[in-house]
């Protein structure tokens, strides 16, 4: 086994696949060497990538019909479903452990999975056996994902952004969007009714938690265009209303501790929210999901959103007024180089700390993910890098 140290030297190297620096990169971090978790990871996104062209086959159909013709071929390109595929190799790894033969077989479970309605306050209420958990993990996946891109698209069509969208013929980009948001809200709301109603009551919190921090949008263009101009009561509330934002009512999720994370608040609201959901479908399934992956998944998605896509939105956030933590960090520090090294330190106290709860929860696979998001983020873009 390669030492930490030279795990550490080999991670820094840019001639080997980004894949293999973050193993090596998480060993020299963590101390957990786990080259099978590779493996695990092609697994999952073959069969997660079953159930995204499942879904997609809805939305072609939709189009079809709503544009009068025999096929259409879409595609959308979404980054949104990693927790998803995440927490299905977390129960993967759990039940592969708990089994005497491979619970997982070469078909995908479908359909609605059983729910275990009190599972969220009181713990699951019954122990299932290696294969209901895989059964269970999968059918829960599939609406996860589902209901994921049904979130990512609605965000697409308010924010007027159709370039992730495309089709084998020419059409309005908006009105293919509103077809295929449209088709899957249908077959969501089907699902959801034929679930218990804490189903959805936990799936639209989230999503209601998330759409009232969108609705203050204007509020933050606002905020950030009086920054811009030096206002110093706009500057003080870029800090206290958007950087250290306090919780009228704090997720059960975090520690006080935790809560004093800069940004934590708003970027909850914008994205954590929704996968801190997710993770309560899954136990509603009857699947005992351990609190610190639950933390690794939402800090990660947080830091992924700041470091990969805030990052590079720089530029076009800053000219068209778009609040953001990179933004943030620019407006409230003295200079670009300061700016750029607080937009570093954000992203690594959230990477470091969804690494550290990876850890604890046993799942090199995500351990593995927060590296790779590190990785493959690429900061030279911004004003002030080295």
């Amino acid at each position: 086994m390669v030492m930490k140290t030279g795990a550490g030297w080999l991670a820094d190297s840019a001639t080997l696949p980004t894949a293999l620096r973050a193993v090596l990169g998480y060993y020299a971090d963590a101390g957990v060497f786990d080259y099978g978790s590779l493996s695990l990871k092609r697994e999952i996104d073959g069969r997660t990538e079953r159930m995204v062209e499942d879904v997609f086959g809805l939305v072609e159909d939709a189009l079809a019909e709503e544009f009068d013709r025999s096929s259409v071929s879409f595609d959308y390109d979404t980054k949104l479903i990693l927790p998803a595929q995440l927490t299905l190799g977390y129960v993967y790894r759990s039940a592969r452990q708990r089994a005497a033969s491979d619970p997982v077989t070469d078909d995908v479970a479908t359909g609605v999975p059983e729910v275990d309605e009190t599972a969220l306050e009181e713990g699951p209420s019954q122990t299932l056996s290696p294969r209901e958990m895989v059964v269970r993990a999968e059918q829960m996946t599939y609406l996860s994902i589902e209901a994921l891109v049904d979130g990512d698209m609605r965000d697409a069509i308010n924010d007027d952004e159709f370039e992730d969208f495309s089709v084998d013929f020419e059409a309005d980009p908006r009105r293919v969007a509103e077809v295929a948001q449209a088709a899957l809200q249908a077959d969501l709301d089907a699902k959801l009714e034929g679930l218990p109603p804490v189903v959805e009551e936990t799936y639209s919190r989230a999503v209601d938690y998330s759409e009232a921090h969108q609705d203050r949008d204007d509020d933050f263009r606002e905020m950030m265009s009086a920054a811009e101009d030096g206002d110093q009561s706009a500057l003080r509330d870029v800090r206290e209303q958007y950087k250290f934002a306090d919780f009228e009512e704090p997720p059960a999720l975090f520690d006080e501790s935790e809560r004093g994370l800069p940004y934590l608040k708003t970027q909850y609201a914008r994205v954590g929210v929704l996968y801190d959901g997710m993770i309560g479908l899954y136990r509603l399934a009857g699947l005992d999901i351990d609190d610190d992956f639950a933390k690794a998944i939402v800090l990660a998605i947080i830091g992924a959103q700041v470091w990969l896509d805030d990052v590079d939105d720089y530029d076009d956030d800053r000219r068209n007024g778009q609040l953001t933590p990179v933004t943030a960090e620019y407006l409230l520090a003295p200079d670009e180089d300061a700016g750029y090294r607080r937009v570093v330190d954000v992203t690594e106290q959230y990477l470091d700390l969804a690494k550290t709860y990876a850890t604890r929860a046993d799942s090199p696979l995500t351990g593995i993910a927060v590296e790779y998001i590190y990785r493959s983020g690429e900061p030279e873009v911004l004003p002030g890098s080295p």
